[in-house]
């Protein structure tokens, strides 16, 4: 592994990288065998880190045996080609890269492989002339007198931008079902909550925790990639029902934020996003900018937002109390203990709260199936029978209160 400490970053922020970089190595299957540092004001034009230090990592590939030389960077297809001309025989791979092949081991669903086959072919288009440069050097080019390199590399480009818009088209069609069933939860009164986070900050055990599902949790960055749905059980009856997403990462690329689009689209239809955070981690606050960052991105940074700060049995009573002072709004639980979750579910009761309003209204004996909708829809705060109807006293989502105004008193 390759870590790059950049400009005014500090040699604790660049190793914590690469301590993250080697997580996302051993999700991906690998070993490390060893570890450089380099200090630079800004990255090398042609090799990242400069052809010195280029020739010291071919020296200690050969030494260590290695397969694999992955940078904690994105490097461009020039700079990769041009380090796989000084070390030879091994695979150069950029935290894009590693990312990507991550991805790839964990989608499962059908509309998950379709994102990360997506993110995948936009990443390798303009790093096929390295893949077939030892072939291009058969040919001399020119009009008849193309290599077969050449040629083939035009045929796989072509076949590749064709694939591109056919996945392109496949997600579009995913977007349109999606946006069609959140409609309908949204028409229904469903409140929808998301899951954000880190990743590794403990979503899927929380989600587990608060519904009682047995979603996949596993130590790992990215464990789980697939977007999860599943009911909150409340005190009332409104359905209130939560969203797991893909967890975000520090660099995350933009390959995935453009492939996943339409399963972070969650996103953009919740009512509430529940952002998860690993209290216990010592770049917390990084990790934090890091969400946000995403959510600024996606144009879903002014949504109602609860932090829940996850893993607090693994910190100090000190470091408790600055939290709260810090975030005096946030929650503090602990999913794998099952601490703090009737602290979120009220949290969560409290935000959908903010977004009713309040109607009086008179139903006719006749209208039962408004009665029943009612029920589904709102949270009903009185019902009184009467000898012309029943008066019932409602919080209603805004959006709904149209389709009830005839009853209003």
């Amino acid at each position: 592994m390759v870590g790059i400490q950049l400009g005014a970053e500090t040699e604790w922020e660049a190793e914590q990288s690469l301590n993250e970089l080697e997580q996302l190595v051993s999700t991906a299957g690998g070993e490390v065998v060893a570890r450089e540092m380099q200090h630079r004001d800004k990255p090398h034009m042609r090799t990242y880190i400069g052809s010195g230090k280029a020739e010291e990592i071919a020296q200690t590939v050969g030494a260590e045996h290695a397969q694999i030389v992955v940078f904690d960077a994105d490097l461009s297809p020039s700079q990769q080609r041009n380090l796989e001309d000084i070390i030879h025989k091994v695979r150069i791979i950029d935290r894009t890269g590693i990312i990507l092949d991550i991805f790839a081991l964990h989608a499962h669903s059908a509309e998950g492989k379709l994102q990360v086959e997506l993110a995948q072919l936009n990443y390798l288009l303009p790093r096929l002339r390295g893949m077939w440069a030892h072939l291009e050097r058969q040919g001399v080019g020119g009009v008849g007198l193309r290599g077969p390199g050449e040629t083939q590399l035009e045929t796989d480009r072509r076949l590749m931008r064709k694939r591109i818009q056919h996945l392109t088209k496949e997600l579009e069609e995913v977007k349109k079902n999606r946006y069609v069933q959140r409609k309908k939860r949204a028409k229904q009164g469903i409140y929808n909550v998301a899951l954000i986070g880190y990743t590794n900050a403990g979503k899927s055990t929380l989600l587990n925790a608060l519904t009682g599902s047995d979603v996949l949790v596993e130590d790992k960055l990215f464990a789980t990639l697939d977007s999860t749905t599943r009911r909150l059980n409340v005190d009332h009856k409104k359905e209130i029902v939560i969203s797991d997403t893909v967890g975000f990462i520090k660099k995350l690329p933009h390959q995935l934020i453009a492939a996943f689009r339409s399963t972070l689209d969650e996103l953009r239809m919740a009512d509430l996003l529940l952002h998860v955070v690993d209290a216990s981690h010592p770049q917390m606050e990084a990790q934090i900018a890091a969400v946000e960052d995403v959510l600024k991105e996606l144009e879903v940074d002014s949504k109602p937002q609860l932090l829940v700060f996850n893993k607090t049995d693994l910190i100090s009573e000190l470091d408790r109390m600055r939290l709260k002072k810090i975030y005096p709004d946030s929650v503090e639980a602990s999913a794998a203990q099952g601490i703090g979750l009737e602290e979120i579910r009220q949290a969560i009761d409290e935000n959908m709260r903010k977004g009713l309003i309040r109607m009086h209204l008179k139903v006719p004996y006749t209208r039962g199936d408004i009665i029943q909708r009612l029920y589904s829809l709102c949270l009903v705060v009185s019902e009184t029978h009467t000898a012309d109807g029943t008066e019932i006293v409602v919080d209603i989502p805004e959006a709904s209160t149209e389709d009830y105004v005839q009853f209003a008193t």
